[in-house]
């Protein structure tokens, strides 16, 4: 406890901007901690949903001092992250092709070095 009487006053006004505050954060870290769950439960559309109120979470938080925009900034941008490699994660499986097609490829792509190295040979003589 403070024995001085304007550290006994500030601490007071400390006390009663944490308590208004804290909502905020609080809110802002639910919601942050929420998508990422999402996200690695699967669900990209209830995720993407989300990302509007998250960020606006963040801004208030910003808007109100209560973080610095930079750590508003790569909050925002672990949320992005998070959302884009689930996304990258389910397209490859989805598109993953099959493996004859794949052998069909290489041989194509094969037979034209082939074909082009036979054309630059007999140009040359």
């Amino acid at each position: 406890m403070p024995i001085i009487k304007s550290a006994q006053k500030r601490e007071r006004q400390n006390i009663k901007r944490r308590t208004r505050l804290k909502p905020f954060k609080s809110k802002m870290l639910t919601f942050v901690k929420n998508i990422i769950k999402i996200v690695q439960e699967g669900d990209l559309e209830k995720a993407k949903k989300l990302i509007p109120t998250t960020y606006s979470a963040i801004d208030t938080a910003v808007k109100k001092n209560i973080i610095h925009k930079n750590t508003a900034s790569r909050r925002k941008s672990l949320v992005q992250r998070a959302i884009n490699s689930a996304q990258k994660k389910k397209k490859v499986s989805n598109d993953k092709p099959q493996t004859a097609q794949v052998e069909k490829d290489k041989k194509e792509v094969k037979e034209k070095k082939e074909d082009t190295k036979k054309d630059i040979t007999d140009k040359q003589t």
